[in-house]
C-alpha cells in the first residue's frame, strides 16, 4: 500500500512568491486526505500531479486565515462542477460557526456538507487505519491529527506451512489475514504456527501550528514522519512564544525525544527559505527535511526503506533550472553547467535562498533600496546572498521590512 505526504503549502500566515499557505495532503492506496486549506489550496492541487479531485472529507487543525481561507472556493468550486456527493468537514470546536458564517460568501451548494466538531483524543475509524486527534498548543481551538496503520500480519513462512502440508491457494491466504483453517486431515492450523511476528503498521503525525508541548511529543513517538511547523530559527525564540510557535530548535528537539523517523518540517515564516531552517533542526535530529510546495515525503513500510523527501515529487512537469549572476537571469539545462560565483571578496552573507527563484526574490528587495548583491552557490541547493559590508544592516532591515513573520497568531 502506497502511503505518502504531499505538500501543497509550505508557508507560515502569508504567501511568498515561492510558497503558499499551509495545506498538504495524505495519500495512501487510493485515498486522499487533505488537511488544512489555505489560501490557494484548490490551484496548487490543479498545478499539481494530484489534480483538484472530488475529495470525500477535508480534515483542519485551527481556523486561522492562512489554514482556511482557500476552503470557500473550494466548496463553490465543487458546486460549479456539479458536484452531488456529500462532503464531511473535521475540525475542532467552532467548525461550524466558522462554516456558518460563510454561508453568504459561498453560496448555494449543490451537495450537503456535513461537520464535525471534534476534542483532542477523538478517533475516526477508517479502512486499514484510523485518525487520531491530539492537543497542540496554539493558544486558540486547535488539533492534531495523527493516521496510524493497523498492525498487519507477520510474513508468511511458505517452508512451515509446506512442513504442514497446507496446500496452496486460498486455505494461505486465510491464515495470512489471522483465520484458523482446517487441512483434509481434520487437523486445525493456527495463524501463529505460519506466521512471524505481527508487524506494525505506519504512522504520519500533523500537528498544525503550535508551540512545544508534551502532548505532541506523546502524539508522535515512534511516527515514521512527523510534519510540524518551524515558524522560527532559535533566534527568534522569544517572538515564538509570544506567538505561540516555535522554533526549528524546538521541533527537533520533539522529533528526537518522540524517536521518530523522519521530521518534516513546514509552516516557515517568510523571512526564511529553508536551509537555514534545516541546517538549525539538523544540528539536534539529523534526519530532518523542510519540504518546498508541491515535495513529496514517501513513507514506505520500514521492511522496504526509510521515509524520504522526493523535490518536486508532486510537479506535472519540472521546469529547466534559472541562475542568476550579476541580477542577469541565465537559463541552464542542468545545474552542473553554471555555478553562481561571487567575484567580489569583501561580501557579507545577509540571507539563505532555497533555490535561484528565492534569490531572486530577495535580489529584487535589494535592488529596491539601492543594494547591489551578489549570489554564490550553497549546500543542498540553496543559494547564499552577499552584499558588500558596508551595506549589511541596510540589506537586513530592507529583507525584514519586507518579510515581516506571522501577524495572524495569537487571536483569542
Amino acid at each position: 500500500m502506497d502511503l505518502d505526504v504531499v505538500f501543497l503549502g509550505t508557508a507560515g500566515s502569508m504567501p511568498t512568491a515561492q510558497r503558499s499557505p499551509a495545506a498538504l495532503m495524505i495519500r495512501r492506496g487510493g485515498d486522499r486526505l487533505l488537511f488544512d486549506c489555505a489560501e490557494g489550496t484548490q490551484r496548487q492541487l490543479l498545478r499539481s500531479s494530484v489534480g483538484l479531485v472530488d475529495l470525500r472529507e477535508v480534515f483542519l487543525t485551527h481556523f486561522h486565515a492562512d489554514h482556511v481561507l482557500g476552503l470557500p472556493g473550494m466548496l463553490k468550486t465543487f458546486a460549479l462542477r456539479g458536484r452531488e456527493q456529500p462532503l464531511e468537514v473535521y475540525g475542532p470546536r467552532g467548525l461550524v460557526e466558522l462554516i456558518g458564517s460563510l454561508r453568504r460568501v459561498v453560496g448555494k451548494l449543490t451537495y450537503d456538507v456535513r461537520l464535525v466538531e471534534l476534542s483532542p483524543g477523538d478517533v475516526l475509524e477508517r479502512d486499514g487505519y484510523r485518525l487520531a486527534t491530539f492537543a497542540v498548543a496554539h493558544g486558540v481551538s486547535a488539533i492534531g491529527w495523527s493516521m496510524i496503520e493497523a498492525t498487519r500480519p507477520g510474513r508468511f513462512d511458505v517452508e512451515a506451512a509446506d512442513a504442514l502440508g497446507i496446500p496452496s491457494g486460498p486455505e494461505r491466504g486465510l491464515l495470512q489475514r489471522g483465520e484458523r483453517i482446517s487441512v483434509s486431515d481434520g487437523r486445525t492450523i493456527e495463524p501463529e504456527q505460519v506466521l512471524g511476528p505481527p508487524r506494525p503498521g505506519r504512522k504520519i503525525v500533523l500537528t498544525g501550528d503550535t508551540a512545544p508541548s508534551e502532548h505532541v511529543v506523546e502524539a508522535a513517538w515512534g511516527a515514521d514522519v512527523f510534519v510540524t511547523e518551524a515558524t522560527f530559527s532559535d533566534e527568534e525564540r522569544e517572538r515564538a512564544e509570544e506567538t505561540k510557535h516555535q522554533t526549528a530548535t524546538q521541533a527537533a528537539d520533539a522529533a528526537r525525544r518522540a524517536n521518530v523517523r523522519l521530521l518534516a518540517l513546514t509552516h516557515l515564516s517568510s523571512r526564511y527559505f529553508g536551509p537555514e531552517i534545516a541546517r538549525e533542526a539538523r544540528a539536534l535530529f539529523s534526519e530532518t527535511v523542510v519540504p518546498r510546495d508541491l515535495d513529496v515525503v514517501v513513507a514506505p513500510y520500514a521492511e522496504r526503506g526509510e521515509p524520504h523527501l522526493v523535490k518536486g515529487g508532486a510537479t506535472r512537469g519540472r521546469d529547466r533550472r534559472a541562475s542568476v549572476a550579476g541580477g542577469k537571469a541565465v537559463t541552464l539545462p542542468q545545474r552542473a553547467e553554471g555555478r553562481i560565483i561571487d567575484a567580489v571578496a569583501a561580501m557579507v552573507r545577509v540571507a539563505v535562498a532555497g533555490d535561484v527563484s528565492e534569490a531572486e526574490e530577495i535580489q529584487g528587495i535589494l535592488r529596491s533600496a539601492g543594494i547591489d548583491s551578489h549570489l554564490a552557490d550553497g549546500e543542498d541547493d540553496s543559494v547564499i546572498v552577499s552584499v558588500p559590508e558596508s551595506s549589511v544592516e541596510q540589506a537586513q532591515d530592507a529583507i525584514e521590512a519586507m518579510t515581516e513573520p506571522d501577524d495572524l497568531v495569537g487571536e483569542p
